[in-house]
Protein backbone atom coordinates (compact mmCIF):
# COMPACT_ATOMS: atom_id res chain seq x y z
CA UNK A 1 0.00 0.00 0.00
CA UNK A 2 1.67 3.68 -1.21
CA UNK A 3 1.95 5.99 1.17
CA UNK A 4 -0.83 7.97 -0.72
CA UNK A 5 -3.06 5.07 0.41
CA UNK A 6 -2.14 4.95 3.49
CA UNK A 7 -2.99 8.43 4.43
CA UNK A 8 -6.37 8.40 3.50
CA UNK A 9 -7.10 5.36 5.27
CA UNK A 10 -5.52 7.25 8.67
CA UNK A 11 -7.67 10.36 7.51
CA UNK A 12 -10.77 8.07 7.28
CA UNK A 13 -10.37 6.12 10.58
CA UNK A 14 -9.71 9.45 12.33
CA UNK A 15 -12.54 11.18 10.93
CA UNK A 16 -14.77 8.01 11.81
CA UNK A 17 -13.38 8.23 15.98
CA UNK A 18 -14.03 11.91 16.04
CA UNK A 19 -17.71 11.58 14.76
CA UNK A 20 -18.44 9.03 17.56
CA UNK A 21 -16.61 11.73 20.39
CA UNK A 22 -19.07 13.98 18.78
CA UNK A 23 -21.68 11.63 19.54
CA UNK A 24 -20.74 10.27 22.48
CA UNK A 25 -20.66 13.80 24.07
CA UNK A 26 -24.14 14.83 22.55
CA UNK A 27 -25.17 12.33 23.93
CA UNK A 28 -23.73 12.75 27.61
CA UNK A 29 -24.66 16.81 27.18
CA UNK A 30 -28.23 15.50 26.66
CA UNK A 31 -28.35 12.88 29.05
CA UNK A 32 -29.63 14.72 32.17
CA UNK A 33 -32.59 16.09 29.81
CA UNK A 34 -33.13 12.82 28.54
CA UNK A 35 -33.67 11.64 31.78
CA UNK A 36 -35.95 13.80 32.94
CA UNK A 37 -37.87 13.73 29.64
CA UNK A 38 -38.49 10.06 30.27
CA UNK A 39 -38.94 9.98 33.76
CA UNK A 40 -41.82 12.53 33.38
CA UNK A 41 -43.63 12.12 29.84
CA UNK A 42 -42.75 7.97 29.10
CA UNK A 43 -42.57 5.89 32.60
CA UNK A 44 -45.78 7.62 33.63
CA UNK A 45 -47.67 6.34 30.12
CA UNK A 46 -46.23 3.02 30.86
CA UNK A 47 -46.83 2.79 35.05
CA UNK A 48 -50.58 3.88 33.55
CA UNK A 49 -50.84 0.69 31.29
CA UNK A 50 -49.49 -1.36 34.20
CA UNK A 51 -52.29 0.29 36.54
CA UNK A 52 -54.94 -0.25 33.84
CA UNK A 53 -54.18 -4.00 35.02
CA UNK A 54 -54.64 -4.18 38.06
CA UNK A 55 -57.35 -3.19 40.72
CA UNK A 56 -55.91 -0.73 43.16
CA UNK A 57 -57.37 2.11 45.17
CA UNK A 58 -55.68 5.07 46.50
CA UNK A 59 -54.67 4.48 49.78
CA UNK A 60 -53.93 0.59 49.75
CA UNK A 61 -50.71 -0.79 49.23
CA UNK A 62 -51.22 -4.35 47.60
CA UNK A 63 -52.41 -4.07 44.09
CA UNK A 64 -54.58 -6.44 42.44
CA UNK A 65 -53.44 -8.22 38.75
CA UNK A 66 -56.90 -8.88 36.98
CA UNK A 67 -55.51 -8.28 32.97
CA UNK A 68 -58.26 -6.55 31.52
CA UNK A 69 -61.06 -6.65 33.66
CA UNK A 70 -61.17 -3.03 33.78
CA UNK A 71 -61.45 -2.61 29.71
CA UNK A 72 -64.43 -5.34 30.45
CA UNK A 73 -66.41 -3.28 33.09
CA UNK A 74 -65.16 0.07 31.03
CA UNK A 75 -67.10 -1.21 27.70
CA UNK A 76 -70.01 -2.47 29.53
CA UNK A 77 -70.71 0.84 31.47
CA UNK A 78 -73.39 3.20 30.42
CA UNK A 79 -71.67 5.94 31.97
CA UNK A 80 -68.56 6.18 29.88
CA UNK A 81 -70.82 5.56 26.86
CA UNK A 82 -72.52 8.96 27.94
CA UNK A 83 -69.15 10.23 28.95
CA UNK A 84 -68.24 9.09 25.25
CA UNK A 85 -71.26 11.25 23.53
CA UNK A 86 -70.64 13.93 25.46
CA UNK A 87 -67.02 14.65 24.55
CA UNK A 88 -68.36 14.07 20.62
CA UNK A 89 -71.16 16.54 21.25
CA UNK A 90 -68.71 19.00 22.93
CA UNK A 91 -65.77 18.40 19.78
CA UNK A 92 -68.10 18.78 16.81
CA UNK A 93 -70.20 21.67 18.66
CA UNK A 94 -67.06 23.35 18.94
CA UNK A 95 -64.43 22.31 16.40
CA UNK A 96 -66.13 23.88 13.04
CA UNK A 97 -67.57 26.86 14.51
CA UNK A 98 -64.33 27.59 15.92
CA UNK A 99 -62.41 27.42 13.04
CA UNK A 100 -65.27 29.32 10.84
CA UNK A 101 -65.24 32.40 13.65
CA UNK A 102 -61.46 32.16 13.78
CA UNK A 103 -60.96 32.68 10.07
CA UNK A 104 -63.20 35.55 9.28
CA UNK A 105 -62.07 37.54 12.20
CA UNK A 106 -58.67 36.50 10.73
CA UNK A 107 -59.13 37.98 7.05
CA UNK A 108 -60.72 41.05 8.94
CA UNK A 109 -58.01 41.26 11.11
CA UNK A 110 -55.23 40.44 8.16
CA UNK A 111 -56.17 44.31 6.24
CA UNK A 112 -54.67 47.55 7.25
CA UNK A 113 -57.31 48.80 9.65
CA UNK A 114 -56.79 51.02 12.43
CA UNK A 115 -56.35 49.45 15.55
CA UNK A 116 -55.39 46.37 14.52
CA UNK A 117 -52.40 45.03 16.92
CA UNK A 118 -55.26 46.16 20.04
CA UNK A 119 -57.72 43.88 18.37
CA UNK A 120 -55.56 40.87 18.00
CA UNK A 121 -54.13 41.61 21.37
CA UNK A 122 -57.57 41.78 22.84
CA UNK A 123 -58.65 38.02 20.90
CA UNK A 124 -55.68 36.41 22.21
CA UNK A 125 -55.72 37.40 26.06
CA UNK A 126 -58.29 34.35 26.52
CA UNK A 127 -56.11 32.36 25.30
CA UNK A 128 -53.42 33.05 27.74
CA UNK A 129 -55.72 33.32 30.75
CA UNK A 130 -56.36 30.76 33.40
CA UNK A 131 -59.25 28.41 32.33
CA UNK A 132 -60.58 28.00 35.47
CA UNK A 133 -60.59 32.01 36.29
CA UNK A 134 -62.96 32.40 33.02
CA UNK A 135 -64.95 29.25 33.89
CA UNK A 136 -65.97 31.62 37.32
CA UNK A 137 -66.42 34.73 35.38
CA UNK A 138 -68.77 32.68 32.52
CA UNK A 139 -71.00 30.95 35.60
CA UNK A 140 -71.78 34.52 36.52
CA UNK A 141 -72.14 35.56 32.33
CA UNK A 142 -74.83 32.16 32.88
CA UNK A 143 -76.40 33.24 35.84
CA UNK A 144 -80.24 32.52 35.62
CA UNK A 145 -81.61 35.24 37.64
CA UNK A 146 -78.76 38.35 36.94
CA UNK A 147 -76.95 36.74 34.18
CA UNK A 148 -75.61 38.86 31.35
CA UNK A 149 -76.51 36.01 29.06
CA UNK A 150 -79.92 36.08 30.18
CA UNK A 151 -80.00 40.09 30.21
CA UNK A 152 -79.29 39.90 26.66
CA UNK A 153 -81.97 37.37 25.77
CA UNK A 154 -84.50 39.62 27.77
CA UNK A 155 -83.44 42.79 25.64
CA UNK A 156 -83.90 40.71 22.28
CA UNK A 157 -87.81 39.38 23.89
CA UNK A 158 -86.96 35.48 23.97
CA UNK A 159 -87.45 33.50 27.13
CA UNK A 160 -84.79 33.23 30.12
CA UNK A 161 -82.62 30.34 30.01
CA UNK A 162 -81.54 28.24 33.25
CA UNK A 163 -78.36 27.58 31.26
CA UNK A 164 -75.99 25.51 33.59
CA UNK A 165 -78.57 24.28 35.44
CA UNK A 166 -80.72 22.79 32.22
CA UNK A 167 -79.42 19.26 30.72
CA UNK A 168 -80.47 20.70 27.33
CA UNK A 169 -78.05 24.05 27.56
CA UNK A 170 -75.70 23.35 29.74
CA UNK A 171 -73.38 21.71 26.78
CA UNK A 172 -74.19 24.31 24.56
CA UNK A 173 -73.52 27.25 27.35
CA UNK A 174 -69.80 25.18 27.65
CA UNK A 175 -68.88 24.81 23.93
CA UNK A 176 -69.66 28.17 23.69
CA UNK A 177 -67.55 29.43 26.32
CA UNK A 178 -65.27 26.73 24.70
CA UNK A 179 -65.12 28.95 21.50
CA UNK A 180 -64.55 31.99 23.28
CA UNK A 181 -61.40 30.76 24.96
CA UNK A 182 -59.35 28.87 21.92
CA UNK A 183 -60.26 31.82 19.13
CA UNK A 184 -57.50 33.81 19.95
CA UNK A 185 -54.81 30.78 19.34
CA UNK A 186 -56.35 29.98 15.78
CA UNK A 187 -57.04 33.27 14.98
CA UNK A 188 -53.21 34.15 15.42
CA UNK A 189 -52.33 30.95 13.42
CA UNK A 190 -54.39 31.77 10.41
CA UNK A 191 -53.05 35.44 10.51
CA UNK A 192 -49.51 33.86 10.22
CA UNK A 193 -50.89 31.49 7.47
CA UNK A 194 -52.33 34.28 5.94
CA UNK A 195 -49.09 36.61 6.11
CA UNK A 196 -46.84 33.82 4.43
CA UNK A 197 -49.28 33.75 1.30
CA UNK A 198 -47.49 35.54 -1.43
CA UNK A 199 -48.96 39.02 -2.32
CA UNK A 200 -47.85 38.34 -6.03
CA UNK A 201 -50.77 35.91 -6.07
CA UNK A 202 -53.62 38.09 -5.57
CA UNK A 203 -52.06 40.96 -7.58
CA UNK A 204 -52.03 38.45 -10.60
CA UNK A 205 -55.65 37.00 -9.74
CA UNK A 206 -57.28 41.18 -9.42
CA UNK A 207 -55.31 41.59 -13.01
CA UNK A 208 -57.03 38.34 -14.50
CA UNK A 209 -59.98 39.87 -13.25
CA UNK A 210 -60.66 37.51 -10.58
CA UNK A 211 -63.44 38.67 -8.00
CA UNK A 212 -62.54 38.80 -3.77
CA UNK A 213 -64.78 35.51 -3.19
CA UNK A 214 -62.59 33.82 -6.13
CA UNK A 215 -59.43 35.11 -4.41
CA UNK A 216 -60.33 33.62 -1.29
CA UNK A 217 -61.60 30.13 -3.15
CA UNK A 218 -58.79 29.44 -5.18
CA UNK A 219 -55.48 31.40 -3.30
CA UNK A 220 -56.41 32.05 -0.02
CA UNK A 221 -57.91 28.73 1.17
CA UNK A 222 -55.71 26.48 -0.73
CA UNK A 223 -52.29 27.74 0.69
CA UNK A 224 -54.20 28.09 4.14
CA UNK A 225 -54.62 23.94 4.50
CA UNK A 226 -51.25 23.44 5.95
CA UNK A 227 -52.66 26.01 8.86
CA UNK A 228 -56.14 24.54 8.62
CA UNK A 229 -55.17 20.67 8.98
CA UNK A 230 -52.67 22.27 12.28
CA UNK A 231 -55.38 23.53 14.07
CA UNK A 232 -58.22 20.68 13.34
CA UNK A 233 -55.47 17.88 14.99
CA UNK A 234 -55.09 20.22 18.02
CA UNK A 235 -58.81 20.95 18.16
CA UNK A 236 -59.69 17.71 18.33
CA UNK A 237 -57.30 16.92 20.64
CA UNK A 238 -57.59 19.30 23.20
CA UNK A 239 -61.82 19.23 22.80
CA UNK A 240 -61.69 15.24 23.69
CA UNK A 241 -59.09 16.08 27.04
CA UNK A 242 -61.42 18.89 27.90
CA UNK A 243 -61.78 19.32 31.69
CA UNK A 244 -61.32 22.66 33.57
CA UNK A 245 -64.54 24.42 32.30
CA UNK A 246 -66.66 20.78 33.21
CA UNK A 247 -65.08 20.74 36.87
CA UNK A 248 -65.34 24.41 37.69
CA UNK A 249 -68.78 25.30 35.93
CA UNK A 250 -71.02 22.17 36.23
CA UNK A 251 -69.00 19.48 38.21
CA UNK A 252 -70.66 16.81 35.23
CA UNK A 253 -74.05 17.78 35.80
CA UNK A 254 -76.63 18.82 35.79
CA UNK A 255 -78.02 15.11 35.23
CA UNK A 256 -74.12 14.03 33.50
CA UNK A 257 -75.08 16.18 30.39
CA UNK A 258 -71.65 17.42 30.84
CA UNK A 259 -69.24 14.63 31.88
CA UNK A 260 -67.06 13.83 29.38
CA UNK A 261 -64.14 11.63 29.00
CA UNK A 262 -61.41 13.68 30.92
CA UNK A 263 -64.39 14.84 33.69
CA UNK A 264 -65.50 10.34 33.86
CA UNK A 265 -61.51 9.41 33.99
CA UNK A 266 -61.22 12.68 37.21
CA UNK A 267 -64.34 11.25 38.66
CA UNK A 268 -62.98 7.46 39.20
CA UNK A 269 -59.45 8.50 40.06
CA UNK A 270 -59.77 10.97 42.60
CA UNK A 271 -63.30 11.08 43.60
CA UNK A 272 -63.87 7.11 43.85
CA UNK A 273 -59.65 6.35 44.33
CA UNK A 274 -60.33 3.98 41.84
CA UNK A 275 -56.91 4.57 39.50
CA UNK A 276 -57.10 0.98 37.87
CA UNK A 277 -60.16 1.59 36.44
CA UNK A 278 -59.33 5.23 35.60
CA UNK A 279 -55.89 4.13 34.27
CA UNK A 280 -58.05 2.10 31.77
CA UNK A 281 -59.60 5.41 30.62
CA UNK A 282 -57.08 7.14 30.55
CA UNK A 283 -55.41 4.46 28.15
CA UNK A 284 -58.54 4.25 26.14
CA UNK A 285 -58.47 8.07 25.71
CA UNK A 286 -54.69 7.59 24.66
CA UNK A 287 -55.50 5.45 21.77
CA UNK A 288 -58.60 7.21 20.71
CA UNK A 289 -56.76 10.45 20.27
CA UNK A 290 -53.71 8.47 18.53
CA UNK A 291 -56.09 6.61 16.18
CA UNK A 292 -57.86 10.02 15.12
CA UNK A 293 -54.81 11.43 14.70
CA UNK A 294 -53.77 8.89 12.72
CA UNK A 295 -57.07 9.16 10.82
CA UNK A 296 -56.75 12.79 9.86
CA UNK A 297 -53.30 12.09 8.51
CA UNK A 298 -54.68 9.10 6.13
CA UNK A 299 -57.53 11.20 4.58
CA UNK A 300 -57.27 14.83 5.14
CA UNK A 301 -53.27 14.95 4.52
CA UNK A 302 -53.07 14.28 0.86
CA UNK A 303 -55.05 17.17 0.45
CA UNK A 304 -53.12 19.29 2.10
CA UNK A 305 -51.33 22.13 -0.18
CA UNK A 306 -47.60 23.07 1.30
CA UNK A 307 -46.73 24.75 -1.59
Amino acid sequence: MGTLARLRVNARSLRKRYRWDEVLSAYLFLSPSIALFFLFKHFPIFYTLYLSLHRWRLGIVDRTFVGLHNYRLLITSDEFWQAVRNSLYYALGSIPLNMAISLTIALLLNRQIRGRAVFRTAYFLPTITSTAAMAVVWMWIYHPDFGLGNWILSTLGLPRIRWLYDPQWAMPALIIMGIWKGMGYNIIMYLAGLQNIPQHLYDAARIDGAASRACLRHITWPLLTPTSFLILIIAVINSLKAFAQMHVMTDGGPLGSTTVIAYYLYQHGFEFFNLGYASAVACVLFVVLLGLTLIQFKFLGPRVHYQ
